[in-house]
């Protein structure tokens, strides 16, 4: 998979290279057709997103909905929120 036409916000999401590679993240925006944005409010906030091409990421089928919502409905968020619902993905990988 190397579009972004099966990727949403809030899905979860592997890296698999660069310097964060085995991380797990959460996609904050969609680019383009080959780059999305991931975060996960450790070693990249909110307010520094990665850019990361879709190659690079292995695509998990979890979606988190109540992360997308607060995305699309510009509600408050804040790195501890993201770092709390990413941990069940980072102690199992």
């Amino acid at each position: 998979m190397d579009s972004t036409s099966d990727i949403s916000i809030g899905q979860v999401v592997k890296s698999r290279a660069g310097r964060d590679k085995g991380r797990i993240f959460l996609i904050y925006d969609v680019a383009d057709d080959q780059y999305v944005y991931v975060v996960d409010g450790d070693l990249r906030k909110l307010d520094s997103p990665k850019k990361k091409k879709i190659k690079h990421l292995i695509v998990f089928n979890t979606v988190m909905p109540e992360f997308k919502d607060k995305i699309e409905n510009s509600l408050k968020i804040n790195n501890s929120y993201i770092r709390k619902i990413l941990e069940p993905f980072n102690k199992s990988f």
